[in-house]
């Protein structure tokens, strides 16, 4: 897989008769495939020709049809285009902000579960 693809290049596969998407960097000529897609073809069309990461990750895939990607791989994403740029952002910010975020997370939960507990044992033993 030595094809380097644009991010213009990928726009303009963004059809039923050339159906492209872009997951992690990598692209996907998955046209032949759109009719076999458990999710059905609109999913995959809703997706033509564009970055298709999030969705794709907000769908728990099984291992197979990860698998199965890798026989509709066509090449990589240029290292200037758009998605790069923002995968190397996010995995940055999240490396150094994911530790304070889920211990709030975690202090809020904490504090809101105890001042339900005691709103409940106030109320009930006033009545």
């Amino acid at each position: 897989m030595s094809r380097v693809i644009t991010y213009e290049e990928l726009k303009k596969h963004n059809d039923s008769k050339s159906l492209w998407i872009s997951i992690h960097n990598q692209v996907y000529d998955v046209t032949k495939f759109k009719e076999e897609h458990p999710g059905g073809e609109e999913v995959l069309l809703e997706q033509a020709g564009r970055y298709a990461t999030e969705p794709f990750d907000d769908i728990e895939h099984s291992a197979e049809a990860k698998e199965l990607m890798k026989s509709y791989l066509i090449g990589k994403m240029a290292e200037d285009s758009k998605e790069v740029l923002e995968d190397k952002l996010l995995l940055t910010s999240n490396s150094v902000d994911s530790g304070k975020s889920s211990w709030l997370s975690y202090g809020i939960s904490v504090v809101l579960a105890v001042l339900a507990t005691y709103g409940y044992h106030y109320y009930s033993s006033s009545s």
